[in-house]
């Protein structure tokens, strides 16, 4: 690279450093900035065209074109040049813009009359803030080292922009983290929260992008990237890793001595910009790259190459993870992704928890169910947006976040918060009396649990038990597998909290999404149907006769009650209940107490099961429909993918002739019938499960008052008749026919 080329680059970061220092308004230093870059760069004409939303940029200062198509010249993202550079997030540089592909002409602009263009995108670590253009008349390819140096500029104006520099009092298109932003998501957990924002992991903030001395910048690089090589070196030290964790830090350390890396990094520095700007720099760019590849594994570096800039950032800034802020009050946990043991630490401070991954049935999602708080999930981008302490509202219900709202929604929001308040406090009325229809027909309510947080919510929501215990979550929070005699004391604090009342134990269920930190993810093309759960249990009988040994021994002679999750036939089902009874006798014979009555059960999560022979149904104590897995499977549609979870009602006829099925087995063989899952919580769908002849219900604690309030007030045979009659006439759905049933209803 030519010192003259290195020194004009520098000349200009300086320039444009100190007319961003001067004071007066974003707009006033927008207009200089664009003479500023034109004059430096010998062109004529110098834009800035900044996201005025996701999808539409908008010219928002230019030096050249005409001046009253500032803030009125518009574009979707993919629109002429300047929307190219925006979608693809790389320079297009062309010496005949009007014959190149694409080209959009503006004619409010003037830009007839300049023939060369070069775009680059302002962009800040992938998050993409605009398109900064140079235009000339002359018709010229621009230089390898002049697309190098503007993108440059561009990444000084990203850490500009993100610092505020372009916005005033009410002013700017793109005003980051200072605007209204809604993010719609999806439903971890039901419910809905006002507070304040509190980041998992905390932006780093580049304050100074320009430095005057490379050298020293030089420096402090080269020692940065040194420490990292070290931390990394002494992670990859320690003996407790297993394979998978050694894979991932052997791909940092490779990006760590990564001698291309540093030296893009040094070359940015030598352009004038600092340590920090640079790392960001090469971030971006190569985030940039990377999201334009279709292999999957290379897609999956991003995030490694990701952590490991942040890494050498937080060492550069001293910006760690625990940055000295204070915690907000009301505190709505932001994060990209958060394991089940981290979100465990907060606790019930949290009021609500927002992610851009996740899934309906992570561990994140068990967690926020178990401390009743509510969950959005693929919030795409807020953790690029919020900041701490910004005001957030959380809409668990319809998986909406709003990230410094107006007043106008505020009220609105606080008006359906104090609705449902007022609701839970006419349920609380209805907290010992039965779920007695007026036909007389009386529907056991029992709720879902996890963690010894839940167990106070028995007493509060008006459970008669337990029906679901989710026994994984003691794995799935330690780094190491549980002892024996560690669970048989969990077990017997949760049997105590329940004061009697039944609690279902579920064997482990792992696999699919649930993970453990310390066992092999198995590569599977289609983990929910793989290798999970009571298969799981079955081929490790060493940890499954373990956790039936801590059963045995928690009940301390009590009744105790367990179920074998995702039974597919019925000798899984035999197998696994003769293991259960064998250490029930092993127990015996060693002295120690035993159940007073020991039920064991299945949960019928596969269609199969429903089809098992009449021996299953009468070997079952009682059969617990595993409502979220067997929809899945039923329909075919994952239930971890948004596109097509809520594509199939569960009020659809042929699903309800499979439910009914199955409660006519279970009534011709005596099995105690339970339904468990997200369904079986919801009004509707209760009332519609108990009309079928499904007695027990099991779900989260707050729906309880809300399912036991609608079948308080309905006759069952009505709802059975509407039901039918729907199935005759040949809808798809009954709920139609079942909504409009329930609008004829008295007040």
């Amino acid at each position: 690279m030519p010192e003259r080329s290195e020194s004009d680059s520098r000349k200009l970061l300086r320039r444009l450093r100190d007319s961003l220092a001067l004071p007066g308004k974003g707009q006033d230093r927008l207009d200089r900035i664009t003479h500023l870059i034109a004059d430096s760069m010998g062109t004529e004409v110098c834009s800035i065209y900044l996201f005025r939303d996701e999808d539409t940029l908008e010219l928002c200062a230019t030096e050249g074109l005409k001046k009253e198509a500032v803030h009125q010249t518009r574009m979707k993202v993919g629109e002429g040049l300047v929307g190219r550079v925006a979608r693809t997030a790389t320079p297009v540089n062309a010496a005949d813009a009007p014959s190149e592909r694409g080209f959009r002409y503006m004619p409010e602009t003037g830009e007839e009359l300049f023939s060369s263009f070069l775009g680059v995108p302002i962009q800040r670590v992938g998050e993409k803030l605009g398109v900064l253009v140079v235009q000339s008349k002359t018709a010229r390819q621009f230089s390898d080292d002049e697309v190098y140096a503007l993108e440059v500029v561009a990444m000084v104006l990203a850490e500009m922009t993100e610092l505020g520099a372009f916005v005033g009092e009410g002013e700017g298109p793109g005003a980051l983290h200072r605007q209204p932003r809604i993010f719609r998501g999806g439903t971890g957990q039901e419910g809905v929260a006002e507070g304040n924002v509190w980041l998992h992991e905390p932006r780093v903030v580049v304050t100074n992008p320009v430095a005057d001395d490379p050298l020293t910048e030089i420096d402090r690089i080269r020692e940065a990237v040194g420490q990292l090589r070290i931390s990394i070196d002494d992670l990859l030290s320690a003996e407790a890793l297993d394979k998978d964790q050694r894979q991932v830090l052997e791909a940092y350390r490779m990006f760590a001595r990564s001698r291309g890396w540093l030296r893009r990094m040094e070359e940015d520095i030598q352009r004038g910009l600092s340590a920090e700007a640079a790392v960001e720099k090469e971030q971006s760019a190569a985030r940039a790259r990377l999201e334009q590849v279709p292999d999957a594994y290379l897609r999956e570096r991003l995030n490694d190459l990701d952590d490991l800039s942040n890494r050498l950032l937080r060492i550069l800034t001293g910006q760690g993870q625990d940055t000295g802020a204070t915690m907000p009050d009301n505190p709505v946990l932001i994060a990209r992704n958060i394991g089940p043991a981290e979100l465990l630490e907060y606790g019930r401070k949290l009021r609500g928890v927002v992610l851009e991954e996740g899934s309906v049935g992570s561990h994140a999602a068990i967690v926020a169910r178990a401390l009743a708080i509510p969950l959005v999930i693929h919030a795409e981008r807020i953790t690029a947006e919020a900041l701490n302490g910004d005001p957030i509202l959380v809409d668990g219900d319809s998986g909406t976040v709003h990230l410094r709202p107006d007043e106008v929604v505020v009220r609105s929001f606080r008006d359906k918060m104090a609705m449902q308040a007022k609701a839970q406090e006419r349920y609380a009325s209805l907290r010992g009396l039965p779920a007695e229809s007026r036909c007389g027909t009386v529907t056991r309510l029992y709720m879902n649990a996890g963690l010894m947080a839940d167990l106070p919510s028995i007493d509060s929501s008006g459970a008669e038990g337990v029906g679901l215990f989710r026994t994984e979550l003691q794995f799935l929070i330690r780094n190491q597998m549980p002892k024996r005699d560690e669970l048989a004391k969990l077990y017997a604090r949760v049997m105590d909290a329940a004061k009697g009342r039944p609690v279902a134990f579920r064997t482990l269920d792992i696999g699919s999404d649930k993970v453990l930190p310390y066992m092999k993810p198995q590569d599977e093309p289609n983990p929910a149907m793989g290798w999970r759960a009571i298969r799981v249990g079955l081929d490790k009988r060493g940890v499954l006769r373990m956790q039936l040994q801590a059963l045995l021994r928690a009940a301390q002679g009590r009744p105790l009650t367990v179920m074998f999750p995702f039974i597919s036939e019925h000798e899984e089902f035999v197998t696994a209940r003769n293991e259960l009874l064998h250490q029930r006798d092993r127990e015996a014979a060693m002295g120690h107490p035993v159940p007073e009555t020991l039920r064991i059960g299945a949960m019928l999560e596969t269609p199969s099961l429903a089809f098992a022979p009449k021996a299953f149904f009468e070997s079952a104590d009682f059969i617990s429909i595993g409502g979220n897995d067997l929809k899945q499977f039923f329909f075919a549609a994952d239930r971890e993918n948004e596109r097509v979870r809520r594509r199939y009602d569960t009020l659809n006829t042929s699903f309800l002739r499979f439910l009914r099925l199955i409660a006519d087995r279970c009534a011709e063989s005596n099995a105690q019938l339970s339904f468990c899952g997200e369904d079986a919580g919801r009004p509707i769908e209760a009332m519609v499960f108990a009309s079928l002849g499904i007695g027990t219900l099991s779900m989260r604690p707050a729906s309880i008052g809300p399912v036991k309030s609608l079948l308080r007030q309905v006759d069952l045979r009505e709802v059975r008749a509407v039901v039918t009659a729907a199935m005759a006439e040949g809808v798809e759905s009954v709920r139609p026919a079942v909504m409009g049933w329930l609008a004829t209803l008295p007040e």
